[in-house]
């Protein structure tokens, strides 16, 4: 396909995708289930930084943590006791156990008393092409208090060479909104023209078969390549293709 054939068919597969249906099996689901900014902040941010692995275990998993969270996720973020953690004693999603959680619910509230929430982080810290440069400065920023160092590796760095891929997708989540009903667009300070793709395993395959992407690994440079030709493609709303890579690849098997 040359480029204009490769729009055409990357933007059916888009509008295929991107539609309330596609919320039925994906975690994004689980901060739909909520109406104020901050919890469907804090729920989208939970959410994905649990997303890898099999989706219904993903959701199965993020419910419960809502669930621990008395589905009032910012309420508790700002107003839980340390005895309230105790509560999350036998949860684990893969290798994202119960000491992981608890330190994330202290680092949000770090986040949200002393930082002014997410949304300020990455607006304060992305520059104008792309937020990459916040999502090191937020794992900074998360970490500043006593914790676990095996926390850690919980949020990526892509000035360390890490795709992100999780944190990506939660910036799409807040960033996009394109009246389709599946991402939110609930962060205006943040355009969908500074977002990555949420690279991963599935739509790196799909990329590097429809000759957007040639690097072997998913890693930051490989993201930085796939960026530049969806760019290309759609320099106002590059990473709206990730529903159109992600969809042929688990969906299509393509």
């Amino acid at each position: 396909m040359n480029q204009k054939e490769l729009k055409e068919f990357l933007d059916t597969k888009v509008l295929q995708y991107n539609n309330p249906l596609f919320i039925e099996s994906d975690p994004i689901q689980i901060p739909h289930q909520f109406s104020l900014k901050e919890d469907i902040e804090i729920a989208s941010f939970l959410t994905a930084t649990i997303a890898w692995g099999n989706r219904k275990m993903i959701i199965k998993n993020a419910s419960k943590m809502m669930d621990l969270l008395g589905n009032s996720p910012y309420d508790f973020v700002l107003n839980h006791k340390e005895h309230h953690l105790s509560s999350f004693e036998n949860f684990v999603h893969r290798t994202f156990n119960s000491n992981d959680l608890a330190y994330f619910i202290k680092a949000l509230n770090h986040i949200y008393t002393n930082h002014n929430g997410l949304e300020k982080v990455f607006s304060k810290y992305s520059n104008e092409s792309s937020t990459q440069p916040a999502i090191h400065k937020l794992k900074q920023l998360f970490f500043e208090k006593s914790h676990l160092q095996r926390t850690e590796k919980h949020i990526s760095d892509p000035l360390k060479g890490s795709a992100a891929k999780r944190i990506n997708m939660f910036l799409r989540w807040m960033v996009r909104n394109d009246t389709t009903g599946v991402d939110f667009g609930i962060w205006k300070s943040l355009s969908p023209t500074q977002l990555s793709c949420p690279l991963d395993v599935h739509s790196g395959n799909v990329a590097r078969k429809l000759g957007l992407l040639t690097r072997k690994q998913n890693n930051a440079k490989a993201l930085a390549e796939l960026d530049s030709n969806l760019r290309k493609l759609d320099a106002n709303d590059p990473v709206k293709y990730d529903f159109a890579l992600f969809g042929l690849g688990v969906f299509e098997r393509f």
